[in-house]
């Protein structure tokens, strides 16, 4: 068997040689008492590209998000976020079990975006009966969706609601860049409605581990307080930060090239028989497709295996590829000739 091909996420690409030499080499310090100049810089500098004034490292983007809504909304308030969202079907549960927030679900459209106008009649008004709104959470790019792209003008519809009625935004950017990198724009463009905003430095930027919570001072403050509270107090982590420094100064303006290759893959396999995919939601590094009867999804991903390409399912007919710099165009190829063989 060739060498495998994996494409279960973009959380798979393996640190660059760059990176593996930066942790290496790291200046450390207890980043715990804010000592780690590397951690640090990545901090400043993560702030800087999403235009907020303070940003804090954390292990996991799921730690992010969590510390991001105990940070921002009053213990027990609801928290108003979509149906298909990472953070409600993907993270445990973890600020209803943790923070005593319940979710208020309303639908994501085909694209990830909420209605604006079902955003505003989801915010309670003040009675007993009823728990207080505390926040709304939206995610860019949307990963189940298929990795659609919100612009800054959607953003700032659904942050404009909710701030009129005196409720904070999160911004789930797990791959703001790759958003960015779909538009053309700035991160920083699609991070300014939001109050704060958590991105993933594991996933196509490449680095091995973590996240950075960027926002205003005052809520990274409380963000901090709240990362301990979670175990998520660092020591020496600058050795982990330098890969992350590496992938927002090396890594950012590669992504369109693993867009590229996603849409070869998409284009490639919604010609094969017994295959369906939704060209339109293919913007970023994600492809979802559908198999038709009588070919299976786990038949399909079993074969897939067994030729050493991997990939992810999602329920009997639904599976995923992402793509990431280890994805080569040959890689690709052969995923297609593979797939066509399997789904003859």
């Amino acid at each position: 068997m060739s060498t495998v091909i994996d494409l279960r996420g973009d959380w798979a690409a393996p640190p660059t040689a760059a990176m593996r030499r930066a942790m290496a080499a790291a200046e450390v310090g207890d980043d715990n008492s804010r000592e780690d100049p590397t951690v640090n810089r990545l901090e400043d500098l993560s702030a800087e590209l999403l235009g907020k004034e303070a940003g804090l490292f954390v292990p996991s983007g799921t730690m992010g998000n969590l510390i991001s809504v105990l940070a921002l909304a009053e213990h027990g308030s609801e928290v108003i976020v979509g149906d298909r969202a990472h953070t409600f079907v993907y993270e445990v549960g973890g600020a209803a079990a943790v923070g005593g927030h319940p979710f208020r679900t309303l639908p994501n459209d085909r694209f990830g975006m909420l209605d604006p106008a079902a955003v505003e009649a989801a915010i309670r008004p003040a009675n007993i009966h009823f728990p207080t709104t505390g926040l709304l959470l939206v995610e860019n790019t949307h990963n189940l969706c298929g990795g659609t792209v919100l612009t800054s003008a959607q953003t700032a519809s659904l942050a404009d609601v909710a701030h009129r009625q005196g409720v904070p935004v999160h911004l789930d950017g797990s791959r703001i860049f790759n958003a960015a990198a779909a538009l053309g724009l700035p991160p920083s463009r699609l991070a300014a409605p939001v109050d704060t905003a958590t991105f993933c430095l594991s996933k196509g930027l490449a680095a091995p581990v973590g996240s950075v919570v960027v926002g205003a001072r005052d809520a990274i403050a409380r963000a901090r307080q709240k990362r301990k509270l979670l175990g998520g107090g660092m020591r020496q982590a600058g050795v982990l930060a330098a890969a992350g420094l590496v992938g927002l100064e090396q890594m950012v303006a590669r992504l369109p090239e693993d867009h590229a290759t996603a849409r070869r893959l998409a284009q490639g396999l919604a010609e094969l028989p017994r295959l369906r995919v939704d060209l339109e939601t293919v913007q970023t590094n994600i492809v979802f497709f559908e198999v038709e009867p009588p070919l299976t999804g786990p038949e399909l991903a079993a074969g897939l295996r067994a030729e050493g390409i991997r990939l992810t399912e999602f329920g009997p007919r639904t599976l995923r590829f992402v793509t990431h710099y280890a994805i080569a165009p040959a890689d690709v190829e052969r995923v297609l000739t593979v797939t066509r063989r399997l789904a003859a």
